[in-house]
């Protein structure tokens, strides 16, 4: 394939679009800031000189999505409908994790639009930070997804590859699960209320990080209970237990409709860590090698029964 943006005699050009048609148009990229867990402190608590850093750098990647054809010479102008910036926390990292999801209703799409959007809200939290620590990393800016257009849908993370029909993107809740303290196993509950940026309440593991809700597929549970373990919904410490999913391979920055609250992956897996509480009780413990981690985007109520659902292509919410 050759590049778009060459043309035959190996110019620079900015490729014509005049003759496609306009369609929804969606990217979502993420990246990271590193830096000292004091510093991370700071941003949580808002004790830093220069105000709330995550506002500012909010603001600042919005702003810089819809100023990218001034920055990126060959970007053509799109009318941007909407531009979301979001953040999140990995105390372990010490790092702000950040997604940025650009969308519009446009004749090319909008990439580069959401790896702007990121670049420069990391960019501001470097700038808000640099007087308490100059050692700070900016790193791992990638572009997660996008939507439309003549390629169609694409998930990247890793390698992974999207989902191949309609059929494995839809699931359904097995159990909602809960518990007052971490590191036990969780008991299922009728129904629960996700609260957003906060994760279930009541739950021990709800709060403003990353892992705000746990999920485990119901087929690594089988597998663990054919090797004899005396194991349930909950017994992994996970909150949501689904069947019909393969949720490893779902990449990070996946949405998934859950009853009528609205996730986002956030973690695959996790370290497992020398003396697991889970795995001494069990016998095991499947979730840092199966299961995924996510924060809560839109807050809803969430039961058994209910369906799980991918929010990738064209036509789901």
């Amino acid at each position: 394939m050759g590049l778009s943006h060459v043309d035959d005699e190996g110019h620079a050009r900015m490729v014509d679009v005049t003759g496609k048609a306009p369609t929804v148009r969606e990217a979502v990229a993420a990246g990271e800031v590193v830096m000292r867990p004091e510093t991370l402190a700071l941003i949580q608590s808002r004790g830093l000189p220069k105000g709330d850093v995550l506002a500012v750098a909010r603001v600042a990647g919005i702003m810089a999505a819809k100023r990218t054809p001034d920055l990126i010479p060959m970007c053509h102008p799109l009318p941007l409908g909407s531009v979301v910036i979001d953040f999140a926390f990995d105390d372990e990292r010490s790092a702000v994790l950040i997604s940025g999801r650009a969308k519009c209703t446009g004749v090319t799409g909008v990439e580069m639009e959401a790896l702007t959007a990121v670049s420069v809200a990391a960019l501001t939290i470097y700038d808000m930070c640099k007087a308490a620590d100059r050692g700070m990393r900016i790193g791992n800016v990638r572009l997660l997804s996008k939507m439309g257009g003549k390629s169609g849908d694409v998930i990247l993370e890793e390698g992974r590859k999207p989902p191949a029909s309609r059929k494995d993107l839809t699931g359904k809740i097995v159990a909602v699960c809960v518990s007052d303290r971490k590191g036990t196993p969780k008991t299922s509950v009728a129904k629960a209320l996700m609260r957003a940026n906060w994760g279930i309440e009541g739950d021990a593991h709800a709060g403003e990080w990353h892992r705000q809700v746990a999920l485990l597929a119901w087929e690594s549970i089988q597998k663990a209970l054919e090797r004899g373990l005396d194991v349930g919904p909950g017994s992994f410490a996970e909150n949501i237990t689904t069947e019909g999913l393969e949720l490893p391979s779902l990449p990070i920055g996946t949405r998934l409709r859950v009853g009528s609250a609205v996730l986002e992956v956030t973690q695959i897996g996790k370290e497992a860590h020398e003396h697991d509480v889970i795995h001494e009780l069990v016998g095991d413990s499947v979730i840092p090698r199966e299961g995924i981690f996510c924060r809560v985007v839109e807050g809803g109520t969430v039961k058994a029964g209910q369906s799980i659902t991918v929010l990738t292509g064209k036509g789901q919410a």
